[in-house]
């Protein structure tokens, strides 16, 4: 997995070979990620279906709840094949556009 620390969150790119494989890899650095907003960008040679988004689904709600964004970057994904719980976008400028409202939402709700 490659790491890419930016000001406001952190990217996330998959070398592993499989989804199980980087889900392992990510179940081992997450923690080190708790305060940050991580979106993983699954490049278009990755090949990820909807019924593996829900590996992930732990993790965004965890997140969600420490009031941080998980954003799964993924083309060619149906939309409505993926729980609500789950922020996946097609592309890194909503990607960040998502940051951008999720950020609007928890001033909002006063987290």
């Amino acid at each position: 997995m490659q790491i890419d620390k930016k000001e406001a969150y952190t990217i996330l790119t998959p070398t592993e070979k499989s989804t199980g494989n980087f889900y392992d890899s990510l179940s081992k650095e997450i923690a080190k990620l708790k305060n940050e907003h991580v979106l993983i960008n699954f490049s278009e040679n990755f090949n990820i279906n909807a019924s593996e988004i829900l590996l992930f689904l732990d993790i965004a709600t965890e997140k969600r709840e420490n009031g941080t964004s998980f954003v799964l970057i993924i083309s060619g994904i149906e939309i409505d094949d993926v729980p609500d719980e789950i922020s996946v976008v097609p592309t890194m400028v909503e990607a960040l556009d998502t940051l951008e409202m999720d950020a609007i939402e928890r001033d909002l709700m006063g987290f």
